[in-house]
């Protein structure tokens, strides 16, 4: 059973930084996707950065140039490095995966899901 658990959210002022963690567990496949979603009240899921398996990183244009998605295998946790962060940001962020390469950006195909950890930037 695959489990994620995120960590690492909080207020911060516009400008300001912040690095999400999410330790998963029971994942296995060796073909997948790990990537960063977020929703803000009102909005649909969007993709924030995604890894596939092959290498391949993507993010939202929006986060171009202040966010970056990592993962460190040894310690089984994807991370989330936002900086430069902006009011725009604010939102539940969750992490997600799924046993199978590509479409990476798309939420509706991830599997498992962790509860999310909220991200709140002032101005």
């Amino acid at each position: 059973q695959v489990q994620l658990v995120e960590s690492g959210g909080g207020w911060v002022q516009a400008g300001g930084s912040l690095r999400l963690s999410c330790a998963v567990s029971g994942f296995t496949a060796s073909a997948y996707c790990m990537g960063w979603f977020r929703q803000a009240p009102g909005k649909e899921r969007e993709a924030v950065a995604s890894m596939d398996s092959d290498g391949t990183i993507s993010y939202v244009n929006s986060v171009k140039g202040r966010f970056t998605i990592s993962q460190d295998n040894a310690k089984n946790t994807l991370y989330l490095q936002m900086n430069s962060l902006k009011p725009e940001d604010t939102a539940m962020y969750y992490c997600a995966t799924k046993p199978r390469r590509g479409l990476c950006s798309r939420p509706n195909l991830y599997n498992d899901w962790g509860q999310g950890t909220q991200v709140t930037v002032s101005s």
